[in-house]
């Protein structure tokens, strides 16, 4: 009987590694370290959310109507889920307005420039 496979240890919840592999047909067996694919970290519900997003062919409303949630948990469940896979959402930089403002009245930057920065062009 197979088991789900375990990606956290269940003592001290840290991230496995797979050291064997086995064919149960020939016998044949292999021992060294072997990485998880990404997905292998997601949670069950998350996988779901994934195999419902692919069907739906990525299209918000038809997941929504699918899974009976709204636009922002959707959305959110996509940032959870794109976090949990490694890659973090870029974030505007923030722009200091006084420094701007301080930059155009001393001539360093056009009222042009100005409002590109302020608007984070």
């Amino acid at each position: 009987m197979a088991h789900p496979l375990l990606t956290n240890c269940p003592v001290c919840s840290q991230t496995l590694k797979i050291t064997k592999l086995h064919c149960s047909h020939c016998q044949t067996t292999i021992e060294n370290e072997f990485e998880l694919f990404k997905f292998a970290s997601l949670t069950k519900e998350q996988l779901h959310f994934v195999e419902v997003f692919l069907v739906c062919r990525g299209n918000i409303k038809e997941v929504e109507k699918e899974l009976g949630i709204s636009y922002p948990t959707v959305r959110g469940k996509l940032n959870d889920i794109a976090s949990a896979l490694g890659y973090e959402r870029k974030k505007k930089k923030e722009v200091d307005e006084k420094k701007v403002v301080m930059m155009l009245e001393q001539g360093e930057i056009t009222a042009d420039e100005a409002i590109k920065m302020l608007k984070d062009e």
